[in-house]
């Protein structure tokens, strides 16, 4: 935060006409100012009490017109010198969380150049698609055995043959929906997964 700001000569003028008005503390300050001359940096606590010393004394002369033309005082901050061995660290850090992260990344890649693949890559990928041939199987399967147990069931309660393929019929299909749908919840629980 800024405290200080460069001094003009209307300023400077104030301070000489002003300077045995002044708090013993800021008497220091407001000499080595007027030595300084234009350009010399004053604090401002020091234009706080120049205020005060002007509003007593009944001046027509107001603080910001004194002001006019001056400039606030930033000191530059210097930053340390950073420690190289710290910076040797941070950067050995960097290349090594780096490194783990391309890792993470292209675990799952494999290159394939110039060779056919070897008996672990068939495998992993056939593993999938034996998944899918077994689920397929097992949904006919189910739906099958549905129909025959239906059909075999039902000949104590229908004489006629196509009263129980009929009812055979709904409960193979309402097997066969219900088996999609727990398909599906499962396909999509996998799929979350991923």
């Amino acid at each position: 935060m800024a405290r200080q700001c460069r001094v003009t000569e209307p300023l400077l003028r104030a301070l000489r006409e002003l300077r045995s008005g002044f708090s013993p503390h800021s008497k220091a300050e407001v000499q080595s100012v007027l030595e300084g001359g234009a350009g010399s940096i004053v604090s401002f606590r020091v234009l706080r009490e120049l205020h005060t010393l002007l509003r007593e004394r009944g001046s027509d002369i107001y603080l910001h017109e004194l002001l006019d033309g001056s400039e606030i005082y930033i000191p530059v901050v210097e930053l340390p010198k950073r420690n190289p061995e710290l910076v040797a660290r941070l950067e050995k850090i960097k290349a090594k969380l780096a490194n783990e992260e391309y890792k993470r990344i292209t675990k799952n890649v494999t290159s394939k150049s110039g060779r056919l693949g070897t008996l672990s890559d068939f495998g992993r990928e056939v593993r999938p698609l034996k998944k899918v041939i077994i689920t397929i199987f097992n949904f006919l399967v189910t739906i099958a055995a549905a129909f025959a147990c239906t059909y075999i069931g039902t000949q104590y309660i229908f004489t006629e043959s196509a009263a129980r393929v009929l009812s055979s019929v709904i409960v193979a299909s309402l097997v066969g929906l219900a088996e999609l749908y727990v398909l599906v919840r499962t396909m999509e629980g996998q799929l979350g997964e991923l």
